[in-house]
């Protein structure tokens, strides 16, 4: 009963199927995979840490990260934090620090929210020992990646990240294995570029957490489908606020 009331309320349906109610009815949260799986791109750029997804960046996971990202749909952040929670989990043991990609300089104020801050944050409480640092910058000046090869990918964000003094100060001698997180991995450049910027002061990453990959993959590095992901789920998905 409870969607039905939600959909009256609200004017609310689902980002997944369109059926009116909740951002995300049952069905589709069921879709939602719960463990990690090896995410390298292919090609992967050298160097890159070892990379953590849950999904492939398609269906239900696609439509639930867009809607959060660009139009911050209420009730899509707590589904999206237990697909990273899982994907950090993957990436390092505890103690973690989870490491968000900035946005590009003006992105977050024309969205009116930080939609991976807020994940990693949620992400964050659902795993034991695990916290949340805003050690990278984006100096701007980055196109838009659509459409672009690996390379030309690699090319513009070239130098785009930094990490500032202030935000390496305060977390100097916190112990912690770095996991540098995003939402979707397409061909590593972004990543790596974080990567960079945080070798560059200092700081090694253990590894990387996605949300979802798109499906160039290779050999064991291949996301599977929602349908080979079908099954028990790892527990959460409950609003921790």
């Amino acid at each position: 009963m409870l969607d039905p009331v939600l959909d009256l309320l609200l004017g609310g349906t689902c980002v997944g199927c369109g059926e009116p109610g909740r951002s995300l009815c049952a069905a589709c949260v069921a879709l939602l995979p719960g463990t990690a799986w090896p995410a390298w791109p292919s090609p992967s750029p050298p160097g890159l840490a070892p990379p953590w997804s849950t999904a492939p960046y398609d269906g239900v996971v696609r439509s639930a990260l867009l809607a959060h990202k660009e139009r911050h749909v209420a009730g899509l952040a707590v589904h999206l934090a237990g697909m990273l929670a899982a994907a950090a989990a993957a990436a390092a043991p505890g103690p973690r620090l989870l490491v968000p990609v900035p946005s590009r300089p003006g992105a977050a104020r024309a969205r009116g929210h930080e939609p991976l801050l807020d994940v990693c944050r949620r992400a964050a409480r659902l795993l034991p020992d695990t916290r949340v640092a805003c050690l990278l910058r984006s100096r701007g000046g980055v196109s838009d990646q659509a459409g672009l090869t690996s390379v030309e990918r690699a090319a513009n964000l070239a130098g785009s990240l930094w990490c500032p003094s202030a935000a390496l100060r305060r977390h100097a001698g916190r112990p912690g294995h770095v996991v540098l997180c995003d939402d979707v991995l397409t061909t590593g450049s972004t990543v790596r570029e974080g990567q960079r910027a945080l070798a560059a002061a200092g700081v090694a990453v253990t590894g990387i957490a996605t949300v979802a990959a798109t499906q160039r993959r290779t050999g064991t590095g291949r996301i599977p489908t929602h349908r080979e992901l079908s099954g028990p789920r790892l527990p959460w998905g409950e609003d921790v606020d």
